[in-house]
């Protein structure tokens, strides 16, 4: 009898452990999910710039922190063509809205959206100034063994940007009707 009780914690406990093996796996399945989320923006308007530029403050992932601050700027543009940047915290800037507002413009401008964000694509001529020094200190998080978390704050060109798009038609030109 002993034995039998034995047999039955040993397989009581295997199916335990199989159970948070599968659960634990599937929670990195949703991180990584959220981490590639063309929605997951971490941006935080700093102030208004000169002449027709945002400056912001934008967190980028990658395996190395110079792969991480290439992520940021692309996601500094990205997030002034589809999202918008938020009110500045200190009040220096009103919330900005995003340039293109139909929310089926990527889907419809793939082709576009693919060259344009590609590596040293076109997106990188609205990207004015940047931090590009290797980030250190709060700017620069080693969120586990293969990512980092970079800050970095960008000079973008947001009326230029948006110029660009509404001569390639994507975005709406601002005096068209309503």
């Amino acid at each position: 009898m002993k034995r039998v009780t034995q047999i039955f914690a040993m397989v009581l406990a295997l199916i335990f452990m199989a159970s948070t093996t599968s659960q634990a796996q599937s929670k990195n399945k949703v991180r990584k999910m959220e981490y590639n989320s063309q929605y997951n923006y971490e941006v935080a308007t700093v102030a208004v710039g000169v002449d027709g530029t945002k400056l912001v403050k934008v967190w980028g992932y990658g395996p190395t922190p110079e792969e991480a601050t290439r992520h940021a700027k692309e996601l500094g543009i990205a997030c002034a063509i589809f999202r918008g940047f938020p009110p500045a915290s200190n009040g220096a800037a009103a919330k900005t809205p995003p340039i293109v507002t139909d929310s089926d413009a990527a889907e419809k401008n793939m082709a576009f959206f693919e060259t344009f964000f590609a590596p040293g694509g076109k997106y990188l001529q609205y990207v004015n100034l940047s931090t590009d020094a290797p980030p250190s200190g709060e700017d620069r998080i080693k969120v586990n063994k293969k990512t980092y978390k970079v800050g970095v704050v960008l000079s973008i060109a947001f009326d230029e940007l948006r110029k660009d798009l509404e001569k390639e038609g994507i975005a709406r030109k601002l005096d068209a009707g309503f």
